[in-house]
């Protein structure tokens, strides 16, 4: 039986189900990551497959000028 559980035709499905063992392998190999940190960022930021990868990137802005804001923030600048 195959672990890889996308559809046929090789659409990713948009949303990461953290109940399934083969698919939270799959994201977990999509995204360099482990099953373990795939669950913690669905916990974070819900099952949205983009929003998981943002997640793991560390990254939530829409901008590069948000990103260097929130690093002068931590940063005391």
């Amino acid at each position: 039986m195959p672990d890889d559980r996308r559809p046929r035709g090789g659409a990713e499905p948009a949303r990461i189900d953290v109940h399934d063992g083969g698919a939270l392998r799959h994201w977990a190999r999509r995204f360099d990551a482990s099953p373990a940190q795939i669950r913690d960022a669905v916990r974070a930021v819900g099952d949205r497959a983009a929003d998981v990868e943002m997640h793991l990137k560390g990254s939530h802005s829409t901008s590069n000028a948000d990103a260097e804001a929130r690093a002068e923030r931590k940063n005391g600048e």
